[in-house]
């Protein structure tokens, strides 16, 4: 498979599914060796690696929680171990929304759960990419935030501040490492099409869902026009982009 990410690898958590699954399968497609992370979803992450072998790519599956700092400094060790370099990653693994309610309802459980993939996970999985990238000439980073990370979703406390949470970390992420040559970005997509969307929406009419959460286009978006935004933004197409929060909702924020 050859691509403008030839000779590249390219680390994609949360990919065993959606938004991860897609974007794995796209760094692929342009020709990069492809490690794919997940925590629980174990069937789905060899899945993602098996459509990028028989489609002619090079991938392998890692099970990573990437709430432990050990098993994200092995993934990133690993991945160099393996392939003998790193050059992408792009840090998407997160949790549902979880909690819904007033903040005054939250349990500190409840808080400490919630926060630990969807904000300690992006902040552990740069601190290791960055390392290695800062030795050996830089790469591209891409986080996965949300509309949640643009507005206020009072319902969604936590949600709402783990995804503005992961804006911050990557802006200073941004500002700090860019004269090293490592561009980091974030993506905010709004609905998509995600298994893990779908279970908590549990709808089956979409145009309906589409018309209550007020898109503008009158559909929710697909995981690969979320995952190639997110390839996108690694590409040298994007260099002059650095500490963006990227929107890809059809127009809802809007």
């Amino acid at each position: 498979m050859a691509g403008q990410f030839q000779g590249k690898v390219a680390i994609v958590t949360g990919g065993s599914s959606g938004i991860g699954q897609a974007a794995a399968i796209a760094f692929a497609r342009e020709g990069a060796k492809v490690v794919v992370a997940a925590d629980k979803n174990v069937a789905g992450g060899n899945k993602t690696v098996k459509i990028i072998k028989k489609a002619g790519g090079e991938a392998t599956f890692i099970k990573t929680d990437v709430s432990q700092e050990g098993e994200v400094k092995a993934l990133v060790d690993s991945t160099v171990d393996l392939y003998g370099r790193l050059d992408y990653a792009f840090n998407n693994a997160g949790t549902a929304i979880g909690f819904i309610g007033p903040i005054t309802e939250l349990t500190e459980e409840q808080w400490d759960r919630g926060m630990a993939v969807n904000l300690k996970g992006i902040w552990l999985c740069m601190k290791y990419e960055i390392r290695y990238m800062l030795g050996h000439g830089g790469g591209a980073i891409v986080n996965t935030s949300s509309l949640a990370g643009l507005r206020a979703l009072p319902s969604t406390p936590i949600y709402t501040a783990a995804k503005h949470g992961i804006i911050g970390l990557t802006k200073c992420a941004a500002q700090t490492y860019a004269r090293a040559g490592i561009r980091v970005n974030a993506i905010c997509p709004g609905l998509t099409l995600t298994p893990l969307v779908m279970k908590e929406m549990d709808c089956s009419d979409l145009e309906a869902a589409a018309r209550e959460e007020r898109i503008p286009l009158g559909r929710l978006g697909k995981p690969e026009e979320v995952a190639e935004v997110a390839v996108w933004l690694c590409s040298d197409t994007a260099s002059f982009v650095i500490g963006a929060a990227v929107v890809v909702d059809g127009g809802t924020l809007a």
